[in-house]
């Protein structure tokens, strides 16, 4: 594919999903990936169902428009044909337990010393330094260990996982934005750099204002269910048929809300004056706002709020997401053409340019390794 970074190589030894993701990532923004996969069957995720003509759809929908060969990194041949790839590569990507690479002789070292312009990014489950270097993570793990289940799901109620792979897939992307970075900052050193990427510190980084609301006052953040723990109203309200999202960030919102309701006077309540008066009575809030939007079906009350001009919108399945006109128009729904003609759909880039197009279709991932 044609792109900003179609002038880059990238030699993925990464696999499943939080490194693969990262390199799809840069394969859409026109990146050349060569996905390197071990004998035995290649990545994990080609054993992932369901099947499409034989195909995983998990791997297709993460390694779409990438090549593939299968090296053996113990064998002296293959590691010739892989230093040939570092020869003229741009970025190196893995996801494997820090000091997988360096018992293999490809440790950052070794790759600094040989190929000084190497980008080199390292996705791992707790990075390279610190106690927990060397165990292994997967999502849930890190969910769990970063704060995300504590304060995912209803108040009194087991923790549950966010519904995505959140644990890799924000590592992926912020492997891309550090690969990024250290591909700018070599246009001034003429040197590469690793980027150490740990699941654990991105599941931090994504707490948004936890941290800092335990730091100001010393309670500790739990689940809420869909509120948000800051902002009132914000969050999910049944209607007499099926619930809505209703996410009124500020006073003016709020006012524009009451109107539309056909409660004007909830404004100058003082439980409901201001934004912090609404968090604290949001349980009072909630109850209100949930008898008077029994009184109209779903799309009723979205086509009133809409009009008005407040954030709302339906809770769609995945279904609903694929079928939607807005989602179809952003073409965030494309077309892969597998080898016997079936037609697969999977997720779209988010990223648009201005300067390059965006296909609706995406190549095909790698065939089966031999």
């Amino acid at each position: 594919m044609s792109g900003p970074l179609s002038d880059i190589t990238v030699v993925d030894l990464s696999r499943v999903l939080a490194g693969p993701y990262a390199t799809m990532v840069l394969a859409d923004l026109g990146a050349r990936v060569i996905k390197v996969e071990p004998p035995g069957g290649g990545d994990d995720a080609r054993g992932f169902g369901p099947f499409v003509s034989g195909r995983s759809v998990y791997y297709e929908s993460l390694n779409r428009g990438k090549t593939a060969v299968m090296l053996d990194l113990k064998d002296a041949a293959h590691r010739l044909r892989f230093e040939a790839l570092l020869d003229g590569a741009d970025v190196l990507v893995e996801n494997y337990r820090p000091g997988a690479l360096e018992r293999l002789g490809y440790g950052w070292d070794e790759l600094s010393a040989r190929w000084p312009e190497l980008v080199y990014a390292a996705v791992s489950g707790f990075g390279h330094s610190g106690p927990y270097r060397e165990r292994p993570a997967y999502d849930m793990v890190v969910q769990g260990m970063g704060g995300l289940m504590s304060l995912t799901g209803v108040e009194g109620s087991p923790p549950v996982r966010v519904g995505t792979s959140v644990g890799d897939i924000t590592a992926g992307l912020f492997a891309v934005a550090g690969i990024l970075s250290a591909l700018h900052d070599r246009r001034r050193t003429g040197r590469g750099q690793m980027v150490d990427i740990s699941m654990l510190d991105c599941q931090v980084a994504i707490l948004e204002n936890a941290i800092a609301r335990h730091s100001a006052t010393g309670e500790v953040p739990g689940p809420l269910g869909a509120r948000h723990p800051s902002i009132t109203p914000f969050g999910t309200f049944l209607t007499a048929d099926r619930p809505i999202v209703i996410a009124a960030g500020n006073d003016a919102l709020f006012r524009k809300l009451c109107a539309t309701l056909g409660r004007p006077e909830w404004a100058d309540d003082p439980r409901f004056l201001d934004n912090d008066a609404r968090a604290r009575h949001a349980d009072e809030l909630g109850e209100e706002m949930g008898a008077a939007l029994e009184s109209e079906q779903a799309d009723v009350w979205l086509e009133r709020l809409e009009r008005a001009g407040v954030p709302c919108g339906p809770i769609n399945d995945i279904a609903d997401v694929m079928a939607d006109p807005a989602v179809r128009a952003r073409n965030m729904i494309v077309g892969v053409d597998l080898p016997d003609g079936t037609r697969l759909e999977i997720a779209g880039n988010p990223v648009k340019l201005s300067a390059h197009d965006d296909p609706s279709t995406r190549p095909a991932a790698p065939d089966a390794l031999g």
